[in-house]
């Protein structure tokens, strides 16, 4: 009752400039007013949770704040006003977080996409952004939305996930850790293949953590997540049109200006349309060491992704050749996946050997055999090295680094 009065008394625009302590000493007066107008008692906690509840809507994300500042959440879902899920370790859950109706959550929405300059209505009814504090958000709302706005939450991670700390957690082997540290040091072209939520940029953030320092870094993406721990990096990220329909600059024209950057690597975040034709070429002319994200099932339906978004951007190209192409182009797919446990694990290793006949050739480094499951829920299982001596051992040794893969595998 005393929220819409308050919301009534206040210009929105201008607290949302203003410093937090200051507004805060404001709405605690206005509460003090309107509380003796209305004739209406409040003890000083519920006082204290009215001025908390507003100062989120005003400057934060409302009933949602709660869930951001929340570390054991990834991310957070929101189906309608009634129904917020997250997750945690894995896990989907139901929350007791709502929305007052359906117009707190629009204002929500809005307050998220207009901090970037971007604008979501009828005409534009779904948008990506990104929080503050780096976190993925897509919005998408009514008429596409049928039960009220939506919003998922990619949280940033303030942890930065080594190699070494991901086997430590199960999510690989030490050995198989090893092989990858070799593989980005030796500077191989590695594409991370899995599901949504599989863990693909954590693994590409941990791979990063292996360049050399001394390297130039270009990172290119549709909505900036990547943390990369080097000084010299530089971070590109696409943009939308306009409301005219003008101004959009895509991942293959960030791509080709790359290219002018005299990057010594170049990692893309997801490569999911016609830049992966531009991507290959980059990887077969000069710029090795560049990895990136693909959605797939396994490594072979990865390859298989690889050569169809190709031949979208390059349809004259025979099959033969693209897949010529990737075969010189891409060494090494990782393929991650979340387990019905929450557990993500590194579930194969493969190697791109070359073409015979019509054929990419590969072989496995490494797999996870599933072997059941234990008391906790936790899956049991193993991680299992071929022992097939990989075909990069010479670049290994040029690197002062071929014992050290021997052993690991």
């Amino acid at each position: 009752m005393i929220q819409p009065l308050i919301l009534e008394r206040m210009d929105a625009t201008a607290a949302a400039e203003m410093p937090r302590a200051a507004f805060e000493v404001q709405l605690t007066g206005w509460i003090a007013e309107l509380l003796a107008e209305s004739k209406i008692q409040l003890n000083f906690a519920e006082q204290r949770e009215l001025v908390e509840s507003l100062i989120s809507d005003m400057l934060g994300l409302g009933p949602l704040d709660p869930l951001i500042a929340d570390d054991t959440v990834s991310d957070i879902m929101v189906n309608g006003p009634k129904q917020v899920y997250v997750e945690r370790r894995g896990k989907l859950e139901l929350t007791n977080v709502t929305f007052r109706d359906h117009p707190h959550l629009m204002n929500t929405c809005l307050k998220i996409v207009n901090r970037i300059g971007r604008r979501v209505d009828e005409m534009h009814p779904h948008v990506d952004a990104r929080l503050p504090d780096g976190s993925r958000v897509n919005v998408i709302i009514p008429p596409l939305a049928i039960d009220g706005g939506m919003i998922s939450i990619r949280k940033f991670s303030k942890k930065t996930l080594t190699l070494d700390t991901m086997a430590a957690s199960g999510n690989m082997s030490p050995a198989m850790a090893t092989v990858l540290k070799i593989a980005a040091r030796c500077r191989l072209n590695i594409v991370i293949s899995g599901g949504t939520g599989s863990g693909k940029t954590t693994l590409l953030n941990a791979l990063s953590n292996m360049i050399d320092p001394a390297e130039r870094t270009i990172t290119i993406e549709d909505t900036a997540e990547l943390q990369l721990q080097q000084a010299h990096v530089g971070r590109l990220e696409t943009r939308t049109a306009n409301l005219e329909g003008k101004g959009e600059v895509n991942m293959r024209d960030l791509l080709r200006n790359a290219l002018r950057m005299r990057p010594d690597r170049i990692i893309i975040g997801e490569c999911r349309g016609e830049e992966a034709f531009d991507m290959l070429q980059a990887m077969n002319t000069g710029h090795d060491g560049s990895m990136s994200t693909i959605h797939a099932n396994n490594p072979r339906e990865a390859l298989a992704r690889l050569e169809n978004m190709i031949g979208m951007a390059a349809v004259s190209l025979p099959s033969r050749t693209i897949r010529t192409q990737i075969a010189s182009a891409v060494h090494l797919i990782c393929q991650v996946a979340r387990m019905r446990d929450g557990q993500r694990r590194v579930t194969q290793i493969t190697e791109i050997i070359g073409m015979e006949g019509d054929i990419i050739t590969s072989h496995e480094l490494f797999t996870y055999k599933f072997q059941g499951e234990g008391r906790d829920g936790r899956l049991r299982g193993t991680f299992i090295s071929s022992g097939i001596r990989p075909t990069f051992l010479p670049r290994a040794e040029y690197y002062g680094l071929d014992k050290m893969l021997l052993e690991a595998i």
